[in-house]
Protein backbone atom coordinates (compact mmCIF):
# COMPACT_ATOMS: atom_id res chain seq x y z
CA UNK A 1 0.00 0.00 0.00
CA UNK A 2 1.96 3.37 -1.16
CA UNK A 3 2.25 5.38 1.41
CA UNK A 4 0.55 9.11 1.30
CA UNK A 5 2.72 11.97 1.46
CA UNK A 6 2.58 14.37 4.15
CA UNK A 7 1.10 17.79 3.20
CA UNK A 8 3.05 20.47 4.51
CA UNK A 9 0.85 23.82 5.75
CA UNK A 10 1.17 27.19 3.61
CA UNK A 11 2.12 29.37 6.29
CA UNK A 12 5.03 27.87 8.88
CA UNK A 13 5.35 31.09 10.95
CA UNK A 14 4.09 34.39 11.64
CA UNK A 15 5.10 37.71 13.51
CA UNK A 16 1.95 39.97 13.53
CA UNK A 17 1.61 43.45 14.77
CA UNK A 18 5.09 44.31 15.38
CA UNK A 19 5.94 47.84 15.44
CA UNK A 20 8.03 49.58 13.10
CA UNK A 21 9.93 50.70 15.86
CA UNK A 22 11.27 47.30 16.55
CA UNK A 23 11.97 46.64 12.94
CA UNK A 24 14.41 49.82 12.86
CA UNK A 25 15.96 49.02 16.49
CA UNK A 26 16.12 45.05 16.25
CA UNK A 27 16.32 44.68 12.46
CA UNK A 28 19.21 42.28 12.44
CA UNK A 29 16.71 39.68 14.52
CA UNK A 30 14.03 40.12 12.13
CA UNK A 31 16.35 39.36 9.79
CA UNK A 32 17.34 36.34 10.99
CA UNK A 33 13.54 35.17 10.84
CA UNK A 34 12.90 35.87 7.31
CA UNK A 35 16.33 35.53 5.80
CA UNK A 36 16.35 33.94 2.53
CA UNK A 37 12.40 33.33 2.70
CA UNK A 38 8.75 33.89 0.90
CA UNK A 39 5.87 34.93 2.27
CA UNK A 40 2.97 37.64 2.53
CA UNK A 41 3.49 40.90 4.56
CA UNK A 42 1.22 43.76 5.39
CA UNK A 43 1.65 47.23 6.23
CA UNK A 44 -0.66 49.04 8.53
CA UNK A 45 -1.09 52.89 9.58
CA UNK A 46 -2.99 53.48 13.19
CA UNK A 47 -4.44 49.46 13.04
CA UNK A 48 -5.53 49.90 9.13
CA UNK A 49 -4.37 48.17 6.76
CA UNK A 50 -2.09 50.37 4.08
CA UNK A 51 -0.23 47.65 2.21
CA UNK A 52 -0.35 44.17 1.38
CA UNK A 53 2.70 42.40 -0.43
CA UNK A 54 4.07 38.98 -1.80
CA UNK A 55 8.24 38.82 -1.75
CA UNK A 56 10.47 35.97 -2.65
CA UNK A 57 12.92 37.80 -0.48
CA UNK A 58 11.33 39.20 2.84
CA UNK A 59 14.02 40.77 4.08
CA UNK A 60 15.01 42.88 1.39
CA UNK A 61 11.63 43.86 0.91
CA UNK A 62 11.19 45.23 4.51
CA UNK A 63 14.35 46.83 4.74
CA UNK A 64 13.17 48.56 1.64
CA UNK A 65 9.87 49.94 2.92
CA UNK A 66 11.66 51.90 5.89
CA UNK A 67 13.47 54.16 3.03
CA UNK A 68 11.10 54.32 0.02
CA UNK A 69 8.11 56.13 -0.74
CA UNK A 70 5.93 53.97 1.87
CA UNK A 71 8.55 54.96 4.98
CA UNK A 72 6.57 57.30 6.40
CA UNK A 73 3.08 55.71 5.91
CA UNK A 74 2.91 53.03 8.10
CA UNK A 75 3.69 52.04 11.78
CA UNK A 76 2.95 48.32 12.60
CA UNK A 77 3.55 44.96 10.26
CA UNK A 78 2.98 41.40 10.00
CA UNK A 79 4.56 38.57 7.96
CA UNK A 80 3.60 35.30 7.13
CA UNK A 81 6.14 33.02 6.19
CA UNK A 82 5.59 30.03 3.81
CA UNK A 83 6.70 27.17 2.27
CA UNK A 84 5.47 27.49 -1.16
CA UNK A 85 2.59 24.76 -1.79
CA UNK A 86 -0.94 25.60 -2.36
CA UNK A 87 -3.72 25.15 0.12
CA UNK A 88 -6.79 27.07 -0.52
CA UNK A 89 -8.15 27.37 3.31
CA UNK A 90 -5.23 28.56 4.70
CA UNK A 91 -4.90 31.12 1.86
CA UNK A 92 -8.46 32.28 2.64
CA UNK A 93 -7.32 32.12 6.82
CA UNK A 94 -4.51 34.34 5.83
CA UNK A 95 -6.44 36.84 4.00
CA UNK A 96 -8.81 37.32 6.65
CA UNK A 97 -6.64 37.39 9.20
CA UNK A 98 -4.87 40.70 7.19
CA UNK A 99 -7.60 42.25 5.88
CA UNK A 100 -10.18 41.50 8.70
CA UNK A 101 -13.34 42.12 5.93
CA UNK A 102 -16.25 44.03 8.32
CA UNK A 103 -19.01 40.95 6.89
CA UNK A 104 -16.60 37.84 8.10
CA UNK A 105 -17.25 37.23 12.30
CA UNK A 106 -15.03 34.14 12.10
CA UNK A 107 -11.10 34.85 12.31
CA UNK A 108 -9.17 32.67 9.88
CA UNK A 109 -7.19 30.10 11.68
CA UNK A 110 -3.73 28.46 10.59
CA UNK A 111 -3.47 25.00 11.31
CA UNK A 112 -0.01 24.54 12.07
CA UNK A 113 1.98 27.45 12.41
CA UNK A 114 4.40 28.70 14.81
CA UNK A 115 3.24 32.24 16.35
CA UNK A 116 7.01 33.91 16.50
CA UNK A 117 5.45 36.63 19.41
CA UNK A 118 7.36 34.75 22.09
CA UNK A 119 10.11 33.86 20.52
CA UNK A 120 10.35 37.29 19.37
CA UNK A 121 9.83 38.44 23.25
CA UNK A 122 12.44 36.35 24.57
CA UNK A 123 15.18 37.10 21.69
CA UNK A 124 14.58 41.00 22.37
CA UNK A 125 15.06 40.26 26.32
CA UNK A 126 18.06 38.65 25.90
CA UNK A 127 19.78 41.34 24.16
CA UNK A 128 18.66 43.66 26.49
CA UNK A 129 20.06 41.70 29.19
CA UNK A 130 23.36 41.38 27.43
CA UNK A 131 23.62 44.93 26.78
CA UNK A 132 22.47 45.62 30.63
CA UNK A 133 25.25 43.56 31.68
CA UNK A 134 27.63 44.67 29.61
CA UNK A 135 26.97 48.61 31.14
CA UNK A 136 27.09 47.24 34.47
CA UNK A 137 30.24 45.31 33.64
CA UNK A 138 28.90 41.76 34.73
CA UNK A 139 29.52 38.38 33.88
CA UNK A 140 26.26 36.40 33.19
CA UNK A 141 26.32 32.14 33.25
CA UNK A 142 25.21 30.84 29.84
CA UNK A 143 21.74 29.52 30.73
CA UNK A 144 21.76 25.91 30.25
CA UNK A 145 25.30 25.48 30.48
CA UNK A 146 26.12 21.68 31.35
CA UNK A 147 29.35 22.26 32.39
CA UNK A 148 31.68 24.65 33.52
CA UNK A 149 33.49 27.22 30.99
CA UNK A 150 37.04 26.23 30.45
CA UNK A 151 39.42 28.63 27.85
CA UNK A 152 41.08 25.85 26.23
CA UNK A 153 38.13 23.52 25.73
CA UNK A 154 36.17 23.96 22.10
CA UNK A 155 32.95 25.24 22.51
CA UNK A 156 30.84 22.87 20.36
CA UNK A 157 30.00 24.29 16.74
CA UNK A 158 26.33 24.82 16.65
CA UNK A 159 26.62 26.67 20.29
CA UNK A 160 26.77 29.76 17.78
CA UNK A 161 23.50 28.92 16.13
CA UNK A 162 20.96 27.47 18.57
CA UNK A 163 19.86 28.28 22.21
CA UNK A 164 17.11 25.63 22.74
CA UNK A 165 16.93 21.75 21.72
CA UNK A 166 16.33 21.36 18.22
CA UNK A 167 15.68 18.01 16.19
CA UNK A 168 18.36 16.86 13.15
CA UNK A 169 17.07 14.16 10.52
CA UNK A 170 18.98 13.12 7.70
CA UNK A 171 18.27 10.10 5.44
CA UNK A 172 21.19 7.30 4.83
CA UNK A 173 20.32 4.09 2.49
CA UNK A 174 16.28 4.27 3.13
CA UNK A 175 16.87 4.77 6.73
CA UNK A 176 15.59 7.72 8.69
CA UNK A 177 18.67 8.74 11.26
CA UNK A 178 17.24 11.66 13.74
CA UNK A 179 19.36 13.66 16.86
CA UNK A 180 19.01 16.83 18.20
CA UNK A 181 21.00 19.65 19.17
CA UNK A 182 20.99 20.66 22.76
CA UNK A 183 21.15 23.66 24.79
CA UNK A 184 25.49 23.69 24.56
CA UNK A 185 25.21 23.42 20.94
CA UNK A 186 26.42 19.66 21.38
CA UNK A 187 24.69 17.05 18.96
CA UNK A 188 23.28 14.14 20.75
CA UNK A 189 23.09 10.62 18.51
CA UNK A 190 22.60 7.37 19.31
CA UNK A 191 23.07 7.52 22.98
CA UNK A 192 26.87 9.59 22.42
CA UNK A 193 27.40 12.98 22.28
CA UNK A 194 29.26 15.06 19.90
CA UNK A 195 30.98 19.26 19.40
CA UNK A 196 30.14 19.04 15.29
CA UNK A 197 27.73 17.96 12.87
CA UNK A 198 30.56 16.13 10.63
CA UNK A 199 31.63 13.95 13.96
CA UNK A 200 27.90 13.23 14.40
CA UNK A 201 27.69 12.33 10.75
CA UNK A 202 30.89 9.83 10.71
CA UNK A 203 29.02 8.20 13.69
CA UNK A 204 26.17 7.58 11.87
CA UNK A 205 27.21 6.57 8.53
CA UNK A 206 30.96 5.39 9.16
CA UNK A 207 32.72 7.19 6.96
CA UNK A 208 34.08 10.85 6.65
CA UNK A 209 31.17 13.33 5.22
CA UNK A 210 29.96 16.74 5.48
CA UNK A 211 27.71 16.84 8.43
CA UNK A 212 26.58 20.87 7.60
CA UNK A 213 24.99 18.90 4.47
CA UNK A 214 24.26 15.77 5.65
CA UNK A 215 21.98 17.02 8.58
CA UNK A 216 18.62 18.80 8.38
CA UNK A 217 16.62 20.81 11.06
CA UNK A 218 13.21 21.85 11.23
CA UNK A 219 13.68 26.14 10.76
CA UNK A 220 9.80 25.94 10.92
CA UNK A 221 6.92 23.41 11.05
CA UNK A 222 6.96 21.00 7.88
CA UNK A 223 9.83 23.45 6.79
CA UNK A 224 13.54 20.96 6.96
CA UNK A 225 16.74 22.13 5.87
CA UNK A 226 20.21 21.87 5.55
CA UNK A 227 22.37 22.62 8.43
CA UNK A 228 24.66 24.75 5.50
CA UNK A 229 21.77 27.53 5.71
CA UNK A 230 22.90 28.48 9.05
CA UNK A 231 25.95 29.87 7.88
CA UNK A 232 24.63 32.09 4.65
Amino acid sequence: MPRTRKRLPLVCQHLENISRDALETYLDVIRDYVRHRQGVYALYRKSKLYYVGLAKDLRWRLNAHLKDHHGQSWDRFSVYLTIGDQHLKELESLVLRIVKPKGNEVKGKFARSQDLRRKFARDIRLIQRQELDQLMGRVREVEGEEEPSDSGRRAPVLAAYFSAPTRLRAYYKGRTLRAHVRRDGRIRFSRNVYKSPSAAAFAAVKHACDGWHFWKYERAPGDWVRLSELRK
